[in-house]
């Protein structure tokens, strides 16, 4: 898998999340200080609601920007020899199917295909990323996974 190609594809994710915040939060801001948001008694909360809402969209734009600007550093790494933030990482399970991961410093769950294979991101924080953290192309791992044991191998690192 060329690691060029699911670094655009990450990019272009990020971005679209960001895109969805911005939107959304654009949104909680306008209802917020609609003239119908007005409290008409002391019991009417909407607006205060809408407030935290936009509040809270707003909280996710700024994470939005933070995932970007976080990943831009891991985006220059080539060739290394252990998996480390920025390693585009290919496993086999136990039956021999085939899986890829980003290991990226946050965002960990984002999924994305690159043209028909999925690639998912993982963080170190997360229990395959512990597992994998270090590990060099050619060695087997034990990954505890909902009460079951799982081995992976380390296929190849880019």
């Amino acid at each position: 898998m060329n690691k060029s190609h699911v670094i655009e594809h990450l990019k272009f994710a990020l971005e679209c999340k960001l895109q969805e915040a911005q939107q959304a939060a654009d949104s909680a801001r306008a209802d917020a200080i609609h003239e119908q948001s007005a409290a008409e008694t002391q019991y009417d909360s909407l607006s205060i609601e809408s407030g935290y809402l936009a509040e809270g969209q707003s909280e996710r734009v700024d994470q939005a920007h933070q995932a970007i600007h976080a990943f831009a550093g891991t985006y220059t790494v080539s060739c290394p020899s252990a998996i480390q933030v920025g390693t585009l990482v290919e496993l086999a399970d136990e039956q021999s199917e085939h899986h890829w991961f980003y290991i990226g410093p946050c965002e960990g769950g984002l999924k994305l295909t690159v043209g028909i294979t999925p690639v998912r991101v993982i963080t170190l924080a997360s229990p395959i990323g512990r597992a994998l953290q270090g590990r060099g192309a050619g060695e087997e791992i034990e990954f505890h996974f909902n009460g079951t044991t799982q081995w992976l191998e380390v296929i190849s690192l880019s």
